[in-house]
């Protein structure tokens, strides 16, 4: 196995990782393990006897010596804390036991993302185990927005249902649930995202993120939160000795597929609990209990083991599709039905759909793009990218957000317009700046009809008028903050290495202290004035090519949507040139091939730098 190459303590807080202080991407490269976490290093590899490597890898994203164990190998026994830590807790589980003893008729309002399709299906299995056949009701993207509206519930409460259960979302929902109570109907709302002081007076509102919530578990996602609700409600129905004679509590572990995946879908951190949900969740998944999650791979020709990638970029953005572009519902019905020719019919239909998503989006991200450039180039320190068209599609502005962050490394707002001078926007931030905040006090100030998020995506509703009030409030509150994130930005790297390196026996090593995504990011490594051959656009924006070092190894590599960015330039013009590449290792298992390659995400020309 190759060398990590390693940066000494004296030279690590001056250099650059390879004196890379300007990128392709214009990025400073550099060391991820500091000189006191490389302490850590030995001492983790030493004491729990495992590879320098992985010790290093451990260590440089803050894994102290007591948490390798369970880092290793996160189970839910292990990770799971007591539900009860969590403010209304018991109030809520009491109240959903007191409806199943009741046969009460129950509705589930979701969000109609890829955690709101999940926490809804969690819900409704895990009430049709009890015998009850729960009603899921998932608003229009388009007609309805996000969140509850008043009408909607008066309309579940005219249905019957005597028990409403919000998931993923209800926090900031005071009006719309208060219509609920008088008409005869209990709500438990259980969600995650940021909270105001004053909150929906319902029965129960559970939600890690409320101001007056300690347990510290506002890392998980919604479906997180809900299967503890369902932990919680288990134990409470065996404490009132519910389960006799035929009555047998459900195995919830059984349920951790869907848990998982709304955890990478929702891009919540991975540590804590929320590793085990994805480990588990993926170890169920490769049973393929559930019928819709079954179809919905086979749809997507999945044919092997599925990964946390596959639950990010293959599963999700199918789920998502039918919120996005067609009926919002569709995600939810999929995951909680067990009729496998109905499922194969919504399964096909989410991944037409999906390439439909695809057009779309791109052609919204070229208009965006132009824009932001013209932006950009007028004023480099512009705080928040906010661009709005009656062109765009509502369902697809978040992605084409998350584009503009990805390029231009500040926080973006993608808003499309209706007919009635009235836009529907999204928001992504960077790492360092709390975009769901800034929307709320923005919300506060007037300039919004409604809006919230988290720290690093939210939404928003706003009048034409009110556009260039929001735009002046937004980038007044973030010009600060964007700064000092942007200042901070560099690619951590883990280490250098050559093609003869990364053999099977390494790839296997790094996968242990995986799944890798958002707060548990994957080893990224750099491999040092190697000589780029074959490059070419393949698809619509992606370049492959062969890199090759001095010894005459060889690997191949990919940079997606890279073919009209600096990175795809500096590939495509190397002329076979040395050029220093960092980017992930990955199997690529497509099409049946099982090979190792690069992910490619950034280059620098050695010639140009210190």
């Amino acid at each position: 196995m190759g060398a990590v190459r390693k940066l000494t303590p004296v030279d690590h807080a001056e250099a650059a990782f390879l004196g890379v202080t300007a990128s392709a991407r214009g990025l400073a490269w550099r060391e991820r393990l500091d000189p006191a976490a490389a302490k850590t290093a030995s001492a983790i590899s030493q004491r729990h006897e495992l590879p320098e490597l992985l010790g290093r890898v451990l260590a440089a994203r803050e894994i102290g010596l007591d948490e390798v164990p369970v880092t290793l190998d996160p189970t839910i026994k292990a990770l799971l804390p007591d539900p009860s830590t969590l403010r209304d807790m018991d109030k809520g589980a009491a109240r959903l036991a007191d409806a199943i003893e009741r046969r009460e008729a129950i509705a589930i309002f979701g969000d109609y993302d890829v955690d709101g399709a999940c926490s809804s299906a969690l819900m409704k299995r895990f009430l049709q185990a009890h015998g009850l056949d729960a009603r899921i009701y998932i608003p229009d993207r388009i007609t309805e927005g996000y969140g509850p509206n008043a009408e909607a519930i008066k309309g579940l409460v005219t249905e019957g249902a005597k028990l409403i259960v919000t998931v993923d979302c209800g926090t900031t929902s005071i009006d719309a649930l208060s219509v609920a109570a008088p008409l005869g109907a209990d709500v438990i709302v259980v969600d995650h995202h940021q909270a105001d002081e004053r909150l929906p007076d319902v029965a129960a509102l559970i939600n890690p993120n409320r101001q007056d919530d300690i347990s510290g578990l506002g890392h998980l996602c919604a479906a997180g939160v809900v299967f503890m609700v369902l932990v919680a409600t288990t134990r409470e129905l065996r404490k009132r000795s519910y389960y006799t004679g035929s009555a047998t509590p459900p195995d919830l572990l059984t349920l951790l597929d869907l848990v998982g995946l709304a955890t990478v879908c929702d891009v919540v951190p991975l540590k804590g609990l929320n590793r085990a949900y994805v480990t588990k969740g993926l170890q169920t998944m490769r049973q393929r209990r559930n019928i819709g999650l079954k179809a919905l791979s086979d749809a997507a020709a999945l044919a092997v083991a599925p990964t946390a990638y596959h639950l990010g970029f293959v599963l999700g953005p199918r789920i998502n599709a039918g919120g996005r572009i067609g009926d919002a519902a569709l995600g939810a019905k999929l995951l909680s039905i067990d009729d496998e020719a109905e499922a194969a019919r919504i399964a096909v239909l989410l991944d037409k759909l999906n390439r439909e998503r695809k057009t779309i989006e791109k052609q919204m991200l070229d208009e965006a793009m132009a824009h932001a450039d013209q932006l950009v180039e007028a004023d480099a320190s512009l705080p928040l990218l906010m661009i709005a068209s009656k062109e765009f599609h509502k369902g697809v502005v978040g992605l084409v957000a998350s584009r503009l962050v990805e390029r231009f490394q500040r926080p973006a707002c993608v808003i499309a317009w209706d007919g009635k001078d009235e836009g529907t926007g999204s928001l992504r931030s960077i790492a360092g700046v709390d975009i769901g905040a800034a929307v709320r006090a923005a919300v506060t100030a007037g300039h919004l009809k409604k809006g919230g998020g988290h720290a690093m995506a939210g939404g928003l509703t706003v009048a034409r008028d009110h556009l260039d009030a929001l735009r002046a409030f937004l980038s007044e509150r973030l010009a600060g903050k964007t700064d000092a994130a942007r200042s901070a930005i560099a690619l951590k790297i883990d280490g250098a290495l050559t093609p003869a390196s990364v053999t099977d026996e390494f790839m296997a090593l790094i996968e242990r202290a995986g799944p890798y995504g958002q707060g548990n990011p994957e080893p990224r490594f750099a491999f040092p004035a190697h000589r780029v051959k074959f490059a070419k656009v393949v698809g619509t924006a992606h370049v492959r090519c062969t890199l090759e070092a001095g010894d005459g190894s060889r690997l191949d590599a990919v940079a997606f949507r890279a073919a009209d960015q600096p990175v795809g330039a500096a590939l495509l013009a190397s002329a076979g040139m040395p050029l220093h590449i960092v980017g992930h290792l990955r199997r690529d298992t497509w099409n049946g091939r099982d090979r190792r390659e690069l992910v490619i995400e950034d280059v620098a020309d050695p010639r140009r730098q210190g």
